[in-house]
């Protein structure tokens, strides 16, 4: 057999957007202008340039880039390139063009290492191909490619996840291998949580407010626990199969944090180690491909590099954007039912459809109206991992995804109808404490604006692509809409949805159906109305989120906080952060002034008990005490006071207030704010019920009232059990309700017993209830009681049916004033007008309860015989 010979040595052209004119077996004639403007500014950067962020809006060509970059640089330096994607769908995905439309060959790396060919990983190897896989491919334990040198990450604005997943330890309530080890988890945790959050991490509590519910472990209170949550992994993490998580924090728990949520138990460091892992840290060259960079340091703070070169977007881009889309908002007219009928004929007219939902059960309700009403064939994403093509070649299918809202692309005619319910606001529980506690939307907006985008450009994919984008749900819609907000959207964006909202509102859906006809028909009568978009994209403008420049100056710090905690050392640690509250001046970023705080305490208070100094001890609480006085709307840091020179329980009360608004956030978010209508018939629900005689509607609507105010909230069936309870911080109120009694009857002794009884069942039944002042109340039309109900008669408090009634609609009055001013979760000053209200009008948790734990019954009934 002939020895082969070897090809001599390729010329290789001095950018990367030339490499395309020498690909035979290419589909597309040359590189887009833009594209090419971007790649030769690459190409001019230094070669030691370790980072660089490449920004590239969706649809405009970024995978391309991002191939010949890879392609060129594998070529000119004989390096391996290893091109991430977040999932193995995306992978084959990016591998499939870079073969089928651009002519490349590149060497798709999915699975385990022990899966692949000893031919792939010579071509990797020796820098023959492109090497396409996972980002988990990279970081784990025990990477095949533990020496790449340059790695081109895209959708890197998506990646956080996937990075910081090496370093967390996220222990699952609903997996069954994690059982065990979140049981022998929340019995560590119990004594150190509240009754009811400890409630709410065991299972008992489902509801839409206990589902975006998010807490921390303040790190003193962690600190104790070390030994004890490392026992417990330690014995558990393998079964549960996070052994290799557990291994790389283990030894590090002083620089990570404890997080929960009804759905998991979450472990990790603020920012992730990436420059303890080598494959990453020790690259030549990290290239991050993204739509939008952003200015506030956020790409910075997902990686843990402390600064990244930024190559902008080409000139132009700021004002037109990719493809068409026709924005959808039923909600604006339509009924639940209606709604219904317009997605069922939308996706008839259409043929195909790609339906985003934020969870699994949302999926499966999805699929199965579309299987059993259209008889449409649908896929989900596992369906479509290995290829889209089964899904794009079916004249009539439906591609249903939960929780993914980036990397599925479907360009040109493969879909012209997408459907997205919810908002993807966090993420991970981390996230969401963030956002929801902390106060700290500020730091996520381009977080989660990137996230939207990526939502609704599924499916327009080139300039000159086009897609109806139907949005449901309560938060996406609001998002979308808000006037506060749109300012910060693209100017096409803008245009497009303002064009939608007025073709949404009072129209019917016949009309909507034929708007969608005209669309996808794509004809003169679409061309005519379209100018209506474009005319109104001339006359929009971007504005900057607030903020930014003081996020941007201040990562650099924050990501050497992280380094120094990582290594121990708790002095630097602190240092670090106070040179992050240095730069933090913005009015805007209060509630993340406030986390900084918090975070330059605890790195002193670990220093502290490190090395036994009182000088750090001193800091420590210093920066508690700013902590609370930073952003006093966080009810949160209240979990410092004992850890403050000073502590004081006079401001106890304003914390339960304000952790009970924080629930209120949650209820009015889940009832929308685009319209009235679901605000609205719950009030009526309310009204409806509290007007009635009788006790079945009345009880249900004393218990949507209490959710609504921002109370804890329960009432079953039992014997001896009382009607509804409300708990808010140390206080609960438990009602006996009366509202079907004749006035001019007396309170008899059975129903004054019983009443009185009440607390003691609570205690005895309700966890969340334990060391709570409780007080039962009597709701009731009475004026007497009888002879035999006098000496319970001091034990409850009575509130007289009519009184209640008026304060329920004042109430009501209140909530529906607040939410008129309500934009978003976590927002502090929504917080401070709220409180004022509140206490203004007696619905504070502590001052509904002084108000009638001064009203007890002895005082107020008249004895009679």
């Amino acid at each position: 057999m002939a020895f082969r010979k070897m090809p001599p040595p390729a010329a290789v052209p001095d950018s990367p957007e030339k490499l395309i004119r020498e690909l035979p077996r290419r589909k597309i004639p040359d590189v887009l202008p833009h594209q090419g403007e971007v790649m030769r500014t690459y190409a001019g950067l230094p070669t030691n340039t370790a980072d660089v962020a490449l920004q590239l809006p969706t649809g405009s060509g970024k995978t391309l880039v991002g191939l010949l970059i890879a392609e060129w640089l594998k070529r000119k330096n004989r390096e391996r390139v290893v091109y991430l994607c977040p999932t193995i769908q995306l992978v084959n995905q990016v591998a499939e063009q870079a073969e089928e439309k651009y002519g490349l060959t590149v060497t798709a790396f999915t699975g385990g290492k022990k899966n692949y060919s000893p031919a792939d990983k010579a071509s990797y190897n020796n820098a023959t191909h492109v090497a396409v896989t996972t980002y988990s491919s990279v970081f784990n334990s025990n990477p095949f490619f533990e020496s790449p040198d340059v790695l081109i990450l895209d959708d890197a604005h998506a990646a956080e996840n996937y990075v910081a997943s090496m370093w967390s330890v996220r222990v699952e309530k609903s997996k069954e291998s994690h059982d065990s080890l979140h049981t022998a988890l929340r019995a560590v945790l119990k004594k150190h949580i509240s009754a009811r959050d400890f409630v709410r991490i065991s299972g008992g509590e489902e509801g839409p407010v206990d589902w975006s519910w998010a807490d921390k472990l303040p790190t003193p209170v962690f600190a104790t626990i070390h030994d004890d949550i490392a026992e417990v992994m330690d014995a558990h993490a393998e079964a549960a199969k996070l052994n290799f998580e557990w291994a790389a924090i283990k030894d590090r728990l002083h620089a990570c944090h404890l997080y929960l949520s009804t759905q998991d138990i979450l472990i990790r460091p603020l920012i992730p180690p990436t420059w303890t892992h080598e494959p990453f840290a020790k690259a030549r060259q990290r290239i991050y491909m993204s739509a939008t960079l952003g200015a506030s340091g956020d790409l910075e703070r997902l990686t843990g590099r402390r600064a990244i070169k930024r190559v902008e977007i080409p000139k132009g881009w700021d004002r037109q954007g990719v493809g068409r889309r026709f924005f959808i908002f039923p909600g604006m007219s339509l009924t639940e039912d209606e709604s219904l009928k317009l997605r069922h004929e939308l996706m008839r007219r259409a043929g195909r459809s790609l339906v985003l939902v934020p969870s699994g059960n949302a999926a499966s309700k999805f699929a199965e109206s579309v299987q059993e009403d259209l008889k449409f064939k649908t896929f989900d994403a596992e369906a479509i991992e290995l290829s889209k093509k089964p899904f794009v070649t079916m004249d009539k299918a439906v591609a249903i995804v939960a929780n993914r809202y980036d990397g599925i692309d479907f360009p040109d005619a493969e879909c012209r109808l997408l459907f997205i319910e919810g908002l993807p606001r966090a993420v991970n529980t981390q996230e969401r404490f963030l956002m929801s506690r902390m106060g700290a939307n500020v730091l996520f907006n381009e977080r989660v604006q990137t996230r939207v985008l990526q939502a609704i450009g599924r499916c327009t994919r080139s300039l000159n692509d086009f897609s109806a984008v139907v949005v449901t749900g309560a938060e996406l819609p609001e998002y979308l809409t808000d006037i506060k907000r749109q300012r910060y959207f693209h100017p096409e964006l803008q245009a497009e949805i303002a064009f939608g909202v007025e073709q949404s509102e009072g129209n019917p859906l016949e009309s909507i159906v034929e708007n969608f006809g005209m669309f996808v028909d794509n004809g003169p009568e679409w061309e005519e109305v379209n100018q209506q978009i474009v005319s109104k994209r001339a006359s929009a403008s971007q504005d900057a989120f607030p903020g930014l420049s003081d996020l941007c100056g201040a990562v650099v710090q924050e990501v050497r906080y992280q380094e120094s905690l990582w290594q121990g050392d708790f002095e630097a640690a602190m240092e670090g952060a106070q040179q992050v509250l240095g730069g933090l001046n913005a009015s805007e970023l209060q509630g993340y002034r406030a986390l900084w705080h918090y975070l330059a305490g605890s790195a002193a208070w670990l220093g502290s008990k490190a090395i036994k100094s009182d000088a750090l001890q001193s800091k420590a609480r210093m920066h508690y005490a700013s902590a609370k006085g930073a952003a006093r709307g966080i009810p949160w840091l209240i979990a410092l006071a004992s850890y403050q020179a000073d502590p004081s329980t006079s401001e106890d009360d304003v914390s339960a207030l304000m952790a009970q608004l924080e629930q209120v956030e949650s209820v009015i978010a889940s009832l929308g704010t685009m319209h009235d209508g679901t605000f609205a018939r719950r009030e009526k629900e309310i009204l409806d019920g509290l007007a009635s005689k009788d006790s079945v509607p009345f009880e249900h609507a004393q218990k949507l009232l209490g959710e609504l105010l921002g109370f804890e909230v329960g009432k079953v069936e039992r014997d001896a059990s009382p009607d509804p309870w409300w708990i808010a911080g140390n206080r609960c109120l438990v009602f006996e309700d009366h509202s079907g009694a004749d006035p001019a009857s007396a309170l008899d002794a059975t129903k004054a017993r019983q009443t009185a009884s009440h607390p003691n069942w609570i205690k005895a039944h309700v966890e969340s209830s334990q060391g709570a002042q409780v007080l039962a109340v009597l709701v009731s039309p009475v004026s007497t009681a009888r002879e035999g109900a006098v000496p319970h008669l001091g034990q409850f408090a009575m509130w007289p049916l009519a009184e209640y009634r008026r304060w329920a609609e004042r109430a009501l009055a209140t909530v529906r004033e607040v939410r008129t001013k309500f934009v978003e979760p976590g927002d502090l000053e929504w917080r401070a007008l709220a409180a004022k209200a509140f206490q203004e009008n007696n619905l504070a948790a502590a001052r509904l309860y002084d108000f009638l734990a001064r009203r007890i019954a002895a005082g107020l009934l008249t004895q009679v015989k």
